[in-house]
């Protein structure tokens, strides 16, 4: 058996550590925070920054891992080199949580030495030069921090008046340490999609049925699954997708971003682990969830296909607490009272404005039901109040 050093204890690391337990492995969660849902679930924690790379150190050394699964993008990635040189399985790779930890690092590989097509950029170290990077890729344009998930620090920039603010955003609410944004052009696509993409240790690479979801502020609200698109898109998708995590090696899921136009794919970003979006598989649209599969590709258990079994979507639970309270749940009865349904409360030990707090899903057979489903699992959420 195992023993996995998970780092980054959020809602996605709790469903990836329920997901090797099953297989009986040993599993300790870190974050910089007591009580993080995946150390709720897991045989034992640690709470240090990972940005802290002598504590980073002192918790490899104590615990001495056979697998390191960064869940968080807030980690002294150069440290994984390290490891991995050690004999430390890294998942999925050092190099794929090095690039796609920063922004930079993964876009420059995608556009400029892999030809994959993505959306004009340019970056900026200050608000002088997002000012004139602005300039140059025009309005409307999107400003990202080089390290965040889940859209935090990212803003639109429609207006003169945007600019000081974009750049004030991205600093309060970026992760890490860099400074650092991207600017990138808008893209007029019709929807956005999550392209879960799983690469074996000995095996081809498989994909899921494409995800469509929906943002507020640059925070996913609903996912669905699947997106309806062209075939001929979902290929595009496929190959670039393909061509990336080959590039950047090992194994493990991916969440595959893009933008499809109506006559384009577009290659947006990408998340070496189970993606938020992808929650949408605990409504059991695959044979596999997504953290079942990565739990199978890290610990290379073979995976023969991932397949479409019904439609499903989900819909964000969400805090409206301005300040940090311990949070209180009304309505669920209420929720579970819906057929074919459930709902997933994620142990978060406090509250903030916006948090997620947890995801009512819904499910049904495969068919033209999307939108039916969507509105479901939003009238599902909507039953539950955080106090």
């Amino acid at each position: 058996m195992k023993k996995i050093l998970l780092l980054g204890s959020g809602e996605l690391g709790k469903e990836f550590v329920i997901a090797v337990k099953r297989y009986g492995h040993t599993v300790i969660a870190a974050d910089s925070y007591d009580n993080a849902p995946a150390m709720q679930v897991a045989d034992s924690y640690e709470v240090f920054s990972m940005l802290d790379g002598e504590a980073l150190q002192k918790a490899v050394d104590k615990h001495q891992p056979d697998i390191i699964v960064p869940e968080i993008e807030a980690i002294r990635t150069e440290k994984l080199y390290e490891f991995e040189e050690k004999g430390i399985q890294v998942v999925p790779s050092a190099k794929a949580t090095n690039y796609t930890m920063n922004r930079k690092k993964i876009r420059d590989l995608a556009a400029k030495e892999l030809n994959i097509r993505t959306a004009e950029y340019r970056y900026a170290k200050s608000a002088e030069e997002l000012k004139e990077a602005v300039n140059e890729i025009g309005m409307p344009c999107v400003v990202k921090p080089l390290m965040s998930s889940s859209g935090k620090g990212q803003s639109v920039i429609k207006t003169e008046a945007d600019i000081e603010k974009a750049w004030d955003i991205s600093q309060a609410k970026g992760r890490g340490d860099a400074m650092e944004v991207i600017v990138e052009a808008f893209i007029d696509f019709e929807f956005e999609i999550t392209l879960l993409t799983v690469t074996q240790k000995d095996g081809k690479t498989l994909f899921c049925p494409p995800i469509g979801h929906r943002q507020e502020r640059g925070d996913y609200q609903e996912s669905w699954q699947p997106q309806p698109m062209s075939e001929g898109h979902l290929q595009t998708a496929q190959e670039m997708a393909e061509k990336v995590t080959k590039a950047l090696g090992g194994a493990g899921i991916w969440g595959v971003e893009f933008f499809i136009g109506k006559e384009a794919v577009y290659f947006s970003e990408l998340s070496p682990r189970p993606h938020d979006t992808g929650m949408v598989t605990l409504a059991g649209t695959q044979n596999y969830t997504e953290f079942e599969l990565h739990a199978r590709a890290v610990l290379g258990m073979p995976i023969q296909k991932v397949a479409h079994q019904r439609n499903g979507a989900n819909a964000v639970i969400l805090s409206e607490l301005e300040e940090e309270k311990v949070p209180e749940y009304t309505g669920i009865e209420k929720a579970s009272s819906y057929e074919k349904s459930d709902i997933r409360i994620f142990g978060k030990p406090v509250t903030r404005k916006y948090r997620r707090m947890g995801i009512a899903f819904t499910y049904d057979e495969i068919g033209p039901n999307i939108d039916e489903l969507r509105r479901k699992a939003k009238e599902i959420a909507d039953c539950i109040e955080v106090r």
